[in-house]
């Protein structure tokens, strides 16, 4: 039984409700006259930068409450260069891997280890796992644990004491959010993908357009999708302000987690398809919000910028500051384009590259990796350019690689390494000099985000290929042609 199942629907079962609304009130442990409902928690999913939360255990004599619904692996600071930890050169990175060890050892909880057959990015290993599974609460000490949404779950990350209190009693407080839907018309055309959809809806609606708001994605765009590129759009939901998103379960989901090592088997599978089906939102539930997207309309897409919603398409030209809606966003794409050392005006494609990194918990997944290998074979990365490929978790390298996929990058003239973050975030010391332009398919472009003075332009695995065998930034389609 899972603890969805322990609380019995409210008295407002006969009222329409979003899927948000469904979750939300089946986890719902009390709530406080001031509006804040404590809530039980599924899964709590931890890395290598938790040590803090499990110190503040040990300080007040606390226990887990329960380290069966607890699952860890380090990811966030671990180099990308090796899986001893003895070889981790840097003492406090070390450190930090052995801490997350030591609190394995004492509480009892599942730690993927960096030996583990299944080891990597927190975000990659629940779903492929399935310890991430439809109408449960999944919770994470990391801003992209909205990842898991795409499963149907509400999925989002938490502060450093908020671990601690979760690991303590398995329960949060939260006040509820707002809710958004977002549409997606029409059909992603060839060369589009889940990346670039969800750069043009930031884009669109603005890093701070859903904000106070949990989003649902739903249309026929988002129903094409596979797995892997809805677990794409809803990891950076968050770069829209969203506390989470969301896909209700369908066809996709079931056949996705079928047989994965922590579903549902046998008679409790039935009734976990069924329960899951009846998740999606009642078909006049009504959004706080609604927004709706033409699919059709959206092209390749590359960021410029240092927020997301700094994206154009990849045959566009860097936006001039003075058509900007007022002055404050005038400023701020001003100060962008001399921190990124473009021109107003400029071509997307005439901007070169030094750097391209393809992974993380955004693009780091098997489909990821097809894409770019589909655009590298038979080409070489241009000269001037350091080129790397991360797998997001050691499944994923393995079946690369079982696939030949990692001897097209290594013949390309990629760097094939072994899972984690790496260059996403940087706190693993894999960064790079001031002043080198990355073309990276991670999920934010900040200052300073893979070192600093590095200028970052986000963009899909294809896309990311392209730029690294051209030296610049490519529309993908003028490498690979479609079937029409």
């Amino acid at each position: 039984m899972t603890a969805h199942d322990q609380f019995p629907r409210t008295t407002l079962d006969h009222v329409p409700r979003t899927m948000f609304d469904k979750i939300w009130d089946r986890h719902r442990v009390l709530e406080r006259e001031d509006g804040q409902v404590l809530l039980y928690v599924d899964r709590h999913l931890v890395h290598d930068g938790c040590a803090p939360a499990f110190a503040m255990l040990r300080a007040r004599g606390q226990k887990l409450r329960a380290p069966e619904r607890v699952f860890a692996s380090p990811d966030h600071y671990v180099p990308t260069d090796t899986r001893e930890t003895a070889e981790i050169a840097n003492p406090e990175l070390r450190g930090m891997v052995e801490a997350l060890d030591q609190a394995a050892a004492e509480s009892g909880f599942r730690l993927f280890g960096l030996k583990d057959a299944n080891q990597g990015i927190v975000h990659v290993v629940g779903p492929e796992t399935g310890i991430s599974q439809p109408g449960m609460i999944i919770v994470c000490g990391d801003s992209h644990t909205s990842t898991h949404g795409a499963l149907g779950a509400l999925a989002f990350g938490i502060g450093m004491t908020e671990v601690g209190h979760v690991l303590a009693t398995q329960c949060l407080w939260q006040r509820k959010p707002a809710t958004m839907r977002i549409t997606v018309d029409g059909t992603l055309g060839f060369g589009v993908t889940a990346k670039d959809l969800i750069l043009h809806i930031i884009a669109t609606i603005g890093a701070a357009g859903a904000t106070g708001h949990v989003i649902e994605y739903a249309g026929p765009a988002v129903r094409a999708l596979t797995m892997e590129g809805r677990l794409t759009l809803c990891n950076m939901s968050i770069e829209a302000g969203a506390r989470a998103g969301m896909v209700a379960p369908d066809d996709v989901t079931i056949d996705y987690l079928r047989g994965r090592d922590y579903a549902p088997r046998g008679e409790e599978w039935d009734r976990a398809v069924e329960r899951w089906r009846a998740l999606a939102s009642d078909a006049d539930a009504r959004f706080d919000r609604e927004v709706v997207i033409d699919g059709n309309a959206v092209a390749p897409t590359v960021t410029w910028g240092n927020s997301p919603q700094d994206a154009v398409p990849a045959t566009g030209a860097v936006p001039d500051p003075a058509a900007a809606p007022n002055p404050e966003r005038r400023a701020a794409m001003e100060e962008a384009l001399a921190y990124m050392g473009l021109d107003a005006g400029q071509r997307m494609a005439d901007i070169p590259v030094q750097r391209v990194f393809i992974g993380s918990c955004t693009n780091g997944r098997i489909e990821d990796f097809r894409a770019a290998a589909a655009v590298l074979r038979g080409r070489r990365v241009a000269e001037g350019v350091v080129a790397w490929a991360v797998p997001g978790s050691a499944p994923v390298k393995r079946r690369a690689e079982a696939e030949g996929l990692d001897r097209v990058f290594r013949d390309a003239g990629f760097d094939w390494r072994e899972a984690g973050c790496a260059m996403c975030l940087g706190t693993n010391g894999e960064i790079v000099a001031p002043g080198v332009r990355v073309a990276s398919t991670s999920n934010r472009n900040f200052r300073g985000r893979q070192g600093p003075g590095a200028r970052t332009h986000l963009m899909s695995p294809a896309m990311a290929a392209a730029a690294a065998v051209t030296g610049r930034i490519t529309d993908v389609r003028d490498l690979v042609q479609g079937d029409a």
